[in-house]
């Protein structure tokens, strides 16, 4: 039975993205070993779109107000890139401080966020 996903974002400064997700985004973490740290998300659910290669990958967190997300974000420093409307969200990324990003949206759709895995 699967029981949870488990999300590698690679990094060229992967312990200074740590300290991002810990210390801006406020994840709770455990620590595996000598400060590798592992992260406890929220919710969270998987699209898959056409793509011409294999092994692209994104990480988008889902907010319910991408407005009052990029001003909290705003306050401890975190840039945002402008947010650009698509039919599934409303959506900008942020910088991570290894130089890597991930997305920040506000869903327009439905979501499978209360579904659960059966």
């Amino acid at each position: 039975m699967i029981s949870g996903a488990h999300v590698i974002v690679y990094s060229k400064d992967a312990e200074a993205d740590r300290a991002f997700f810990r210390d801006v985004l406020g994840f709770k973490s455990v620590d595996a070993g000598h400060g590798w740290l592992i992260f406890a998300l929220p919710p969270a659910e998987a699209a898959f779109h056409p793509s011409d290669a294999n092994g692209v990958h994104e990480l988008y967190f889902m907010c319910d107000s991408l407005e009052a997300e990029i001003g909290s974000l705003a306050n401890k420093g975190v840039q945002c890139s402008q947010v650009q409307e698509a039919r599934w969200g409303s959506i900008t990324k942020m910088r991570l401080p290894g130089g890597g990003e991930v997305g920040l949206y506000q869903p327009k759709h439905p979501t499978a966020l209360g579904l659960g895995s059966n």
